[in-house]
């Protein structure tokens, strides 16, 4: 028989309040259970200390014939030092474009990139001709009114 720590819930439609039992894994959540070792009440504020109550001693027994807490009986079992913290897994990369599509992202960064890079060296340009190029600008607005005597 497979024995498993977890919570049943109890309590009203939006007011929550869990007993933390061990059980049969086959059993229903709220149904059957074979002893309860402590009661969550995640209503109550959480530094208060009618929060959390658990025998700590029934859980390490009930650990020792084979009993596996669930997530949350495990975090709360962490929490008061009885067991390690359970380790953050591993993200997956479901959540990650598929092939083609970082392909077409990562073209998309190189092109920015290399526009980026054109405009910096147009800039760089810019600030070294107009130095250059200032006295050439007024020799062709002299030649403009020229232009317009002799059209005229």
């Amino acid at each position: 028989m497979s024995l498993r720590i977890r919570m049943a819930r109890g309590g009203a439609k939006k007011r929550p309040f869990y007993r933390i039992v061990v059980a049969d894994v086959r059993s229903p959540r709220d149904g059957r259970f074979i002893e309860k070792i402590g009661i969550h009440n995640p209503m109550v504020p959480k530094d208060h200390e009618e929060r959390l109550r658990l025998d700590v001693e029934r859980a390490k027994y009930w650990m020792s014939v084979g009993a596996k807490p669930s997530p949350r009986v495990h975090k709360f079992l962490a929490e008061l030092d009885v067991l390690e913290k359970a380790a953050i897994p591993a993200q997956t990369k479901k959540d990650k474009p598929k092939a083609k599509a970082q392909e077409r992202l990562k073209e998309a960064e190189e092109a920015r990139l290399a526009a980026e890079e054109a405009a910096a060296e147009a800039a760089a340009a810019a600030a070294e001709a107009p130095a250059e190029e200032a006295p050439a600008e007024e020799a062709p607005a002299e030649e403009a009114p020229a232009e317009e005597e002799a059209s005229a």
